[in-house]
């Protein structure tokens, strides 16, 4: 009987058995409940992936072109199921690849673990082969990393890794293993997962009297303001976050990490807060009287000007995450804890109110906005097809229900402000880091992550170019995306700032990019450009219709802006229409 024999037979599964490290990787996986694996082999990793040529029936791994490709795909996974996203990546250079992958999971909050290999251990320190320093290297971009010189600490380890991924306020966990532990065999006496790590709370304790305080404040507030990020999707808090406002009757605004939490839809869901959101959400920041933040954390791009931002109001906020109370904004109340568990204790101290003026000076301002912003970017009068009119058509097909994973640029901020999303977890984009390259790898693991759902992937021509090489990802795995490029034949965004900042001193923004519809077919996938508004609708349809992956290049104005924005230095009240 074989090991693996061994490990299956429930008769003397307790039982201690010889195993290798890299059979104990992979042990471990299983018992955490992982499916998939996005990676890319190597030397020093090789001993894990021999062993998984014996787990391909129970794993499957997923061969990408570039280890932040890998990275990526696994936070789309992540993001899409739920669930903890796992990487592969050999030593050197295949590790320090993941670097800015695990600084977008970190301050985005995305649960992942990342295995990589790493010299025998009796080299660390010689400057070996394809060796680096990967535990210095990460420690500012993961939750926590750990090097393994010893097989056994294997199974104890993983259990940790997937525990301090994916609890608390989730984040990105590497683990970095010698290859001397891959190779060595010891006494296996089976997985156990981990629910505790004494120092380690992940979840602090809520205090009553601050709930109490919190909806004090809320029932005496005139002019109440609620505005969420992404911390309800990751508190699968969706219900309870509506029935809180609904109670209420509290304007909601999201910020583009929070975007899909409610439907965009939801009669109170007033709009996006940040540089290119909504003018009224932004405005009425300054004009409220309670500010209540849920599972956010008040980023630059929310707030502009700090020493402007709500001085009038009183805030509440509620946070998983101590460290976030009082960072960038001075907290009233603070409730520390999930919000699974303090939203609906909050929500049975509030008084059912109406809010009609205030909720109307919300529609008001959507008014102006809509006149002097929405209609023009959505019905352009020019013959130059716009990115609004793209994402509205694409609206009126998918009816809200796709899952859209966007990625860096102007093309990101048009999306995230006419999107439509019935359901959560259904935006995917990398919000704190703003990675351009994001889109095209982290919808290939968002489709692994949810399968049935239809994934489409907005992306502009500069940012597709910085990972196009996934391409060859979606040829191999036949995995169904549709890739929707927005192409203004500049890096639009840092172009707009320029024009309106730099004196159209277009400083080396102007870029060529391939015919990617070639590209495409290089790699065996069909596609299309249209650059007519008469061509527009049936092309997006044949997109989405296709069976397998498409991609469609779509022409766009050249030189066109987004607005509203606030400008950078400037208070939310200062936002430019135009």
């Amino acid at each position: 009987m074989d090991t693996l024999e061994l490990i299956k037979d429930e008769e003397i599964k307790n039982e201690s058995v010889s195993i290798s490290g890299s059979v104990a990787v992979l042990e471990a996986l299983i018992a955490e409940g992982v499916t998939e694996i996005f990676g890319y082999p190597g030397g020093a990793i090789m001993p894990i992936y021999d062993a998984l040529y014996d787990y391909e029936s129970k794993l499957n791994h997923i061969l990408v072109r570039h280890e932040q490709g890998g990275i990526h795909a696994a936070q789309g996974f992540a993001r899409a199921s739920g669930r903890t996203g796992v990487v592969f990546a050999t030593s050197g250079p295949g590790a320090t690849n993941l670097v800015t992958g695990l600084a977008d999971a970190q301050i985005d909050s995305t649960p992942i673990v990342c295995i990589t290999g790493q010299v025998f251990a009796h080299l660390l320190g010689t400057d070996a082969f394809q060796e680096t320093d990967v535990i210095n290297i990460t420690t500012p971009v993961t939750k926590w990393n750990y090097q393994v010189t010893d097989a056994s600490e294997i199974p104890s380890v993983l259990a940790k890794a997937f525990y301090i991924a994916g609890s608390g306020r989730p984040g990105p966990v590497l683990i970095d293993i010698t290859k001397n532990a891959q190779l060595q065999l010891f006494d296996y006496k089976g997985y156990t997962k981990c629910n505790h790590i004494r120092s380690y709370r992940p979840v602090p304790i809520v205090r009553k009297e601050y709930v109490e305080e919190a909806a004090k404040l809320i029932n005496e507030a005139k002019k109440p303001f609620v505005i969420f990020g992404q911390g309800i999707i990751l508190g699968k808090a969706e219900k309870e976050f509506a029935a809180f406002i609904e109670k209420g009757n509290l304007p909601a605004a999201w910020t583009i990490m929070g975007m899909s939490a409610i439907p965009t839809n939801h009669p109170l869901g007033v709009g996006m807060l940040g540089m290119h959101g909504n003018y009224g959400p932004n405005v009425l920041t300054n004009e409220c009287d309670v500010l209540i933040a849920v599972g956010m954390r008040f980023d630059d791009r929310v707030t502009g000007r700090l020493d402007k931002y709500a001085k009038q109001a009183k805030v509440i906020h509620l946070d998983i995450d101590p460290s976030e109370i009082d960072k960038n904004v001075k907290t009233t109340v603070p409730v520390w804890g999930d919000c699974k568990e303090t939203l609906p204790m909050l929500t049975a101290l509030l008084d059912k109110k109406e809010n009609k003026e205030w909720l109307q000076k919300f529609a008001d301002y959507a008014k102006e906005e809509e006149t002097t912003c929405i209609i023009p970017d959505l019905h352009p009068a020019t013959e130059e097809l716009s990115m609004g009119e793209v994402i509205k058509t694409l609206n009126e097909l998918t009816a809200g229900n796709a899952i859209i994973v966007t990625d860096v640029g102007q093309h990101q901020m048009v999306a995230c402000r006419y999107a439509k999303y019935n359901n959560s977890k259904s935006n995917i984009t990398s919000g704190g880091l703003g990675t351009m390259g994001f889109a095209l790898p982290a919808a290939i693991g968002a489709k692994f992550g949810a399968p049935e759902s239809t994934v489409v992937a907005i992306i502009g021509d500069g940012g597709v170019q910085m990972t196009i090489q996934e391409l060859g990802t979606i040829m191999q795995t036949g995995v169904d995306i549709k890739i929707l490029i927005l192409n203004n034949r500049f890096l639009g965004m840092v172009r707009q700032w320029q024009e309106l900042f730099h004196e159209k001193r277009y400083s080396f923004t102007n870029i060529q990019s391939p015919d990617f519809v070639k590209v495409a077919a290089a790699y065996g996938i069909d596609g299309k450009k249209v650059s007519a508004r008469n061509d527009l609708s049936s092309s997006l349809k044949e997109m989405l219709n296709h069976k397998g992956s498409f991609l469609l290049e779509v022409i766009v104005g050249k030189e066109n802006n987004v607005f509203p924005m606030v400008p950078q230095g400037c208070s939310v009240s200062e936002i430019r229409l135009k």
